[in-house]
């Protein structure tokens, strides 16, 4: 295991985080304590020390088995958790990212946790009622309060995180260091505007559903029927090449499907990959993606069977037309030009 830092921040963590949302069996799937404890054990083992858990895992169970997990060396680990998300459906305050929520939620997750800090707390999803001035505000007090250590938004839109970190900047809160964010071969949209602004801002990006769900592992056409977290559409022919195309590049480099899948992810773009699992066999054959590398002909085949598009502006801003409407015809003598979209 390699390590990095987190964003503009000093944090190192390991290359791979772990993620506990299959750590509880409270929603009819995931994993047992026993089976957990063999997971986060070969995690740690391998030097990981990146947790990454929510409040409303399992209904709580993730960050109880975690306490019990993390007892014995709780420092050398980076702990991660969420707020936003309801826990008690008969309230609208029990949920949100209101400073009223973000702190009742925290320090419920710190009991659960048996723990008096988070090294990091993800604000969990984008709620569109919450002004950033207050968000931005409570998670700075969070942090002066020694409570937390870190802050980053978790499934968000660009233009919103965008805002919250330069308000806090401009205002001496502490500022974001990371975005959470699903991303996977098939599904490519944070390429639009995610990628863009995490680099220019300096934030780390750590990505989920890196197997789409196990679309990308071809074991539903091994299988013979379709997902049952997905509709009836959800494999389409499109996912099925995309599937086929993996296994045949895994058999090719003696790897699995599901390392070839998570590869992609880390080679194409820079990020942490956000591991799950339900078993330790299925955790083992993830983290060994960390050690497959896919050749530039293998990742051309990939790339051109999931194409993206980027849309306006990006389509606009980036024709020669429009280059030469901003530039004159010297753009192509502009030090330091750089494509756009650039990646």
């Amino acid at each position: 295991m390699r390590y990095v830092k987190l964003g503009n921040s000093g944090l190192r963590v390991s290359e791979a985080a772990l993620g506990t949302m299959t750590f509880g069996e409270d929603w009819g799937w995931g994993a047992s304590k026993a089976e957990s404890q063999k997971m986060f054990t070969h995690y740690a083992k391998a030097g990981g020390n990146f947790i990454d858990t929510a409040n409303n895992y399992t209904d709580g169970s993730s960050e109880r088995f975690l306490a019990d997990f993390l007892a014995a060396d709780r420092d050398h680990f980076v702990v991660a958790s969420k707020f936003t998300l309801s826990d008690n459906k008969s309230d609208l305050n029990f949920g949100g990212n209101h400073r009223k929520n973000m702190l009742r939620s925290l320090k419920a997750s710190l009991e659960r946790l048996g723990t008096d800090h988070l090294d990091l707390l993800w604000l969990h999803m984008w709620d569109f009622t919450t002004p950033v001035e207050e968000v931005m505000r409570a998670l700075d007090d969070v942090v002066r309060m020694g409570l937390v250590h870190y802050v980053g938004f978790s499934d968000s839109p660009a233009w919103v995180t965008a805002q919250a970190h330069t308000l806090a900047q401009l205002r001496g809160w502490s500022p974001l260091v990371a975005i959470q964010l699903p991303y996977s071969l098939g599904s490519r949209h944070a390429e639009r505007a995610h990628f863009p602004m995490a680099e220019t801002l300096g934030l780390s990006v750590t990505a989920w559903g890196l197997l789409a769900g196990g679309l990308l592992t071809n074991k539903y056409a091994q299988a013979g029927d379709t997902p049952t977290r997905y509709d009836a559409n959800s494999f389409s022919e499109r996912w099925q090449n995309l599937a086929a195309a993996v296994t045949e590049i895994a058999q090719d480099i003696n790897a699995s499907p599901a390392q070839v899948a998570i590869r992609w992810c880390c080679q194409h773009k820079q990020v942490i990959p956000i591991l799950g699992a339900r078993t330790l066999t299925q955790l083992e054959d993830n983290m060994g993606a960390l050690a497959v590398s896919l050749s530039e002909q293998h990742m051309n085949q990939l790339n051109d069977l999931s194409p993206i598009a980027y849309g306006f502006p990006v389509d606009f801003l980036s024709s020669e037309n429009v280059h030469g409407l901003i530039f004159g015809d010297e753009y192509e003598k502009l030090e330091h030009a750089r494509p756009f979209p650039y990646h």
